[in-house]
C-alpha cells in the first residue's frame, strides 16, 4: 500500500537512500533539506511522486511551511522519518558553550520541531508513524562525542515518552539506534571539531581527531541496506518503539543493557528502603 513519507535531510547520506527507495518501491515522499534543488539533483530530478520541499529543522516556521506544502500537494503525511543531523565532535572542555548549543538545538530540537509540525496531521488522520535516527551514541556514551551524545540522548527520551502521548491516536514511534553506516555524517559539511584548545587534552585530541576523520568512508554499515530496513519497519502493523540496526550497535546495546541490570544489582544494597518510614 502507498503512503506518504516525510523525510528530512534528504540531500544526501542516509536521508537520499531512504527517498529513492522509497520513491521505488512506489510512496510518495516529500524529500526535505535547506536546498530542495541539491535534493532533487540527488533523487533524480522532478517526479510525479516526489515533492522536493527546504526545511531547516531548526526553524519551527519552516517546518510547519513544509508540512503544509507536504498536505497540500498529498493530502496526508503516513511516516515521518526524522534523519537530518550533525555532528560536534571533541572533548568537552574544548567544545564552546555556543557548539553544545548548537549540537542540541539541531539533533534534539531540530526532530522536535518537525514532530510538532507533523503530529497534527498524523492526529486528525488517526494514523501515522513517527522514526527518529538517534545513535548508538544516544545508548552508549562515549569520550570525543559528548555534545552528539547529550542530543542523541535527549531523542531517546523524547521519542520513548512521546509513545505515551501518540498511541492513543494511533501513531507509532520508532526510535532508530544505527551503528556506524557510511553515511556522510564524518564529512565536512557534517562535521565540526572543537573551538577550544587545552594543553591537557591536546595528544588526545590529535589522536582522536585523525581516527575520526580516518573512518570517513570507511563504516562498515551499508546505508543502502539500513534504508531498506527502514521501509520494512515503516511497513510494520505493530513497529518496534526501538530498531536496533547494525551487527556493532546490537552488540554494544545488548552489552550495555547487561551493564545497566548489574548497576541496578549493585545499587540494590544503599539504594533501597529510602522512603519516609511512614509511606
Amino acid at each position: 500500500m502507498s503512503k506518504v513519507f516525510f523525510v528530512t535531510g534528504a540531500g544526501r547520506g542516509l536521508g537520499t537512500d531512504i527517498a529513492r527507495q522509497a520513491l521505488a518501491v512506489g510512496h510518495r515522499v516529500v524529500a526535505t533539506g535547506r536546498h530542495p534543488e541539491r535534493v532533487l539533483d540527488a533523487l533524480g530530478g522532478a517526479q510525479d511522486n516526489l515533492l522536493a520541499v527546504a526545511l531547516d529543522i531548526t526553524d519551527p516556521d519552516a517546518a510547519a511551511t513544509a508540512v503544509q506544502a507536504a498536505v497540500d500537494h498529498f493530502g496526508r503525511i503516513d511516516v515521518l522519518i526524522n534523519n537530518a543531523a550533525n555532528f560536534y565532535a571533541g572533548f568537552f572542555e574544548e567544545l564552546s558553550d555556543a557548539q553544545v548549543r548548537d549540537q542540541i538545538e539541531t539533533n534534539l530540537f531540530g526532530p522536535m520541531n518537525v514532530t510538532r509540525a507533523v503530529l497534527p496531521v498524523m492526529r486528525a488522520q488517526r494514523s501515522g508513524h513517527v522514526l527518529t535516527l538517534s545513535s548508538l551514541a544516544g545508548v552508549v556514551g562515549v569520550d570525543f562525542c559528548v555534545a552528539y551524545s547529550a542530543a542523541k540522548f535527549g531523542v531517546e527520551g523524547f521519542m520513548e515518552s512521546l509513545h505515551h502521548d501518540v498511541a492513543p491516536f494511533n501513531i507509532h514511534t520508532t526510535i532508530v539506534e544505527p551503528g556506524f553506516f557510511r553515511t556522510e555524517l564524518l564529512v565536512d559539511a557534517s562535521t565540526t571539531y572543537a573551538e577550544g584548545s587545552i594543553d591537557d587534552y591536546a595528544e588526545r585530541t590529535a589522536a582522536t581527531k585523525k581516527v575520526w576523520e580516518s573512518m570517513n568512508g570507511a563504516q562498515s554499515g551499508d546505508p543502502a541496506k539500513l534504508a531498506d530496513a527502514l521501509l520494512k519497519v515503516a511497513d510494520l502493523q505493530a513497529p518496534p518503539l526501538r530498531f536496533v540496526a547494525g551487527d556493532d550497535c546490537l552488540q554494544a546495546v545488548e552489552t550495555k543493557a547487561k551493564t545497566l541490570l548489574a548497576q541496578v544489582d549493585a545499587s540494590r544494597a544503599l539504594g533501597s528502603g529510602l522512603n519516609h518510614d511512614d509511606a
